[in-house]
């Protein structure tokens, strides 16, 4: 139906500016010049719409015309009466007509008035039989007579024409071409309705080639010059394409009022045509019938852009809120990385604090290490030499009240010596230095020794050893046999140091084995006074 009205809007306001046709300057007869001033009086009835009027005007005239044999202006008067049919809605009768006018053009030779005969053929074609193709072939012939003849200010109207019925073809490219041309040719030629309307539909043409930017420009150049000629049709038109091109755009706003503007100028047109054709009944009910599916297809459209304006404001509104909760995270997140950078600083700042501090604590302890390491060597050479010399004097018969002095001095010896080599050998676990030094052993035999070397020591606190070896485990290993009896002598020395008349137990469990490799728990329990729960937090905190 859009496409019907644009058809409507270009025919109609082409259609009653006829060419002039020269006349002849010879003697006219008394009927010749009525039949002249009729056709003039009828063209000024069918641009105030009074078709009928018109129509019956140049019936009358057309049969003075036959009566004296007039044939050239009997092509003229057919071509007028085929517009006025064109106009009412029965493009039967008016190929009926261009039938005759083509005819008594071509006996007569007027070529000029056959140009404007294929011209009107093609707008029939086009928007009354919709036959395109017929169109454009009858838009070509209409051009070539134009030519032919020189009539160089109608070429423009039918090269619009022809564009006009590619488009329907959706053969935009095409289209686009012929109005440009159009667009030059009407410029030369000042025909300002033709140049709107060329620069209103070439902007449709632009708009489905995807050039919506000069689209615009070329349909509001269109738009400015029917505005101030009052060309109620290319306006309307106008209005029309530039609400499809904002709607594509996604404009709907914009849309939504150029559409409006559309419906209102469309159906102050629709209703001067039914008020003139208020005379005859059968026109005045497909007049009503177009202005009723019209104005259901504009009810369509508002509706749709009714839509899409709810949908563009929903759009809108959530893009406000989407863009707060942007800039509410992007604030939360430049405090964050603000309250992180000071946080890294912090711990850069602390990180070579404790650098520092380990250095020291490093520097501290390999002094420590040095020292103990110094004094242990120092004092354990003079050491040697007091054991050494208290076992020749024990040796050499002393006397016997000498005796208990120098056992009491070799004991003492021995001690001093013991705690020594025990700082050592800490030194050394704490510097990483121990080294293990397997060797076959039994194992089961080497914990009875340590048991037995500690038992005079632990008969003088009247306490019982108890040993528990796992029936499962085997009793010759490969590991570091010195390392256990130092570890099993301090564990169950310290036992007896703390237990008085009781008991301790040792155990050897097998935890697991794996191609070989056991895995052996070691326990040593006494029923001695034990260690304070503050205590034992610090058992194996080194000692400074």
């Amino acid at each position: 139906m859009m496409s019907r009205i644009i058809y409507i809007t270009i025919a109609i306001s082409l259609l009653f500016s006829p060419i002039s046709i020269a006349q002849n300057a010879t003697d006219i007869e008394g009927i010749k010049n009525t039949i002249n001033e009729t056709i003039i009086l009828a063209d000024l009835d069918a641009k105030r719409g009074n078709y009928y009027i018109a129509e019956t005007n140049l019936l009358d005239v057309l049969k003075k015309a036959e009566d004296i044999q007039e044939h050239r202006t009997m092509g003229i008067i057919y071509i007028k009466l085929a517009k006025l049919k064109y106009a009412l809605e029965e493009p039967d009768k008016a190929l009926s007509f261009l039938a005759k006018a083509a005819e008594k053009q071509r006996i007569t030779n007027d070529n000029v008035n056959l140009a404007e005969t294929f011209n009107t053929y093609g707008l029939v074609y086009a928007n009354k039989k919709k036959d395109y193709e017929a169109a454009i072939g009858r838009y070509e012939m209409a051009k070539k007579y134009a030519e032919d003849e020189g009539i160089d200010a109608f070429i423009p109207i039918v090269i619009l024409n022809k564009a006009l019925a590619h488009i329907e073809l959706k053969e935009f490219k095409t289209a686009n071409d012929l109005l440009e041309k159009s667009i030059v040719l009407a410029k030369n030629h000042k025909l300002n309705e033709t140049l709107s309307s060329a620069l209103i539909n070439n902007s449709q043409t632009l708009l489905e080639l995807n050039r919506p930017e000069k689209a615009i420009s070329q349909a509001q150049e269109g738009l400015k010059i029917s505005e101030e000629k009052g060309y109620s049709y290319t306006k309307s038109q106008g209005y029309l394409i530039m609400s499809k091109i904002y709607d594509k755009i996604d404009q709907p706003k914009k849309a939504y009022e150029y559409l409006e503007k559309h419906l209102h100028i469309t159906d102050s047109i629709l209703e001067i045509k039914r008020e003139n054709l208020e005379a005859d009944d059968g026109a005045r009910l497909n007049t009503d019938e177009d202005l009723s599916a019209v104005n259901k297809q504009h009810a369509e459209e508002l509706k749709k852009l009714q839509e899409a304006n709810e949908l563009s404001r929903l759009t809108t509104i959530l893009s406000i809120a989407l863009i707060t909760i942007l800039s509410l995270l992007t604030l939360s997140l430049y405090k964050n990385n603000n309250i992180r950078l000071k946080t890294n600083n912090m711990l850069h700042k602390k990180n070579d604090e404790l650098i520092k501090a380990k250095e020291k604590a490093e520097l501290a302890s390999r002094t420590k290490a040095n020292f103990l390491s110094t004094v242990t060597h120092e004092l354990r050479t003079p050491l040697y030499a007091v054991t050494g010399l208290t076992n020749m004097l024990l040796d050499e018969d002393p006397k016997p009240e000498q005796v208990q002095h120098l056992k009491s001095l070799r004991f003492s010896g021995d001690y001093l010596l013991t705690f020594i080599n025990d700082i050592l050998q800490i030194n050394k676990i704490e510097a990483n230095k121990v080294e293990i030094e397997p060797e076959l052993f039994n194992l089961k035999t080497k914990i009875e020794n340590v048991i037995s070397a500690l038992t005079n020591q632990a008969n003088d606190n009247n306490i019982k050893i108890h040993f528990e070896f796992d029936k499962g485990l085997p009793e010759n290993y490969n590991a570091d046999q010195l390392k256990i009896s130092q570890i099993l002598i301090n564990l169950i020395g310290n036992s007896i140091k703390f237990t008085k008349d009781g008991d301790i137990w040792v155990r050897v469990y097998k935890i697991d084995e794996q191609d070989g490799l056991y895995n052996i728990r070691f326990e040593v329990e006494d029923n001695g006074i034990g260690i304070t729960k503050e205590k034992q937090e610090h058992m194996f905190e080194s000692f400074s």
